[in-house]
């Protein structure tokens, strides 16, 4: 049966939806032996189907969903060029999986990686505004006037934040909790860093409503259903 070509690469947990639109716009996607830039393509389990020219299996893989406490050092894509550790080191073998958004390289905290690309495109949508809850120790305490920017929202890469939280932990060192709706590249560092109090150490804590508990930092869960379902519908 002739599927979206979109649709057949995320059941085959080749990447996210929106990281599928990608590869096809780039050219890096063939069917047959030839390249595919066209998003109403529609093929089949029979078709050739190859990623840089590499050929894919498209069958639906049994969907997994792991919840991942990301060390630091520890990089979000399958590969790294300069030979950095990634989180598929950590992951079990034999099953293809990418992460859900993103965590930066010097950060460590939850990370959920799947193999269900209409899984990840609900969590990632902006208008699904799914909260992210960090943990940040910065420098030196900043005053309630500072803090009311941040929660307000603040000019970074030339675009204003959206309201956030922001809690106090402690003062002494200056501890916050802080939860965002966006998905912007270092958008923590960078919201603090134009108040000028920058962030010594970032930690996420929460995605929706699952929380990295006790997990040990380096180690994977398999989520439950009853979790995967409820953050997809929150």
């Amino acid at each position: 049966m002739e599927i979206r070509l979109q649709k057949l690469l995320t059941m085959a947990g080749v990447a996210s939806r929106r990281k599928v639109d990608e590869m096809i716009s780039s050219g890096r996607i063939s069917v047959n032996g030839v390249i595919v830039r066209e998003f109403g393509i529609r093929a089949t389990h029979a078709d050739t189907i190859c990623l840089d020219g590499v050929p894919i299996a498209a069958s639906v893989a049994e969907k997994t969903y792991i919840l991942f406490h990301k060390p630091i050092g520890v990089v979000t894509t399958a590969s790294d060029p300069a030979g950095r550790p990634t989180v598929m080191d950590f992951m079990p073998g034999g099953v293809r999986l990418f992460s859900v958004g993103r965590l930066d390289f010097d950060s460590s905290g939850l990370l959920l990686l799947t193999n269900d690309g209409d899984w990840a495109y609900k969590l990632t949508h902006p208008k699904h505004e799914i909260g992210k809850t960090y943990v940040a120790n910065i420098r030196g305490m900043p005053s309630e006037e500072a803090l009311g920017e941040i929660r307000n929202g603040v000019v970074i890469d030339g675009r204003l934040t959206a309201p956030c939280v922001v809690d106090i932990m402690s003062t002494e060192p200056a501890k916050l909790r802080v939860t965002i709706h966006e998905g912007r590249n270092r958008q923590i560092r960078k919201m603090f860093e134009n108040i000028g109090h920058p962030v010594m150490s970032l930690r996420r804590i929460a995605v929706g409503n699952l929380s990295l508990g006790s997990l040990p930092c380096g180690k994977w869960r398999h989520l439950t259903p009853e979790e995967v379902t409820g953050i997809a519908n929150s």
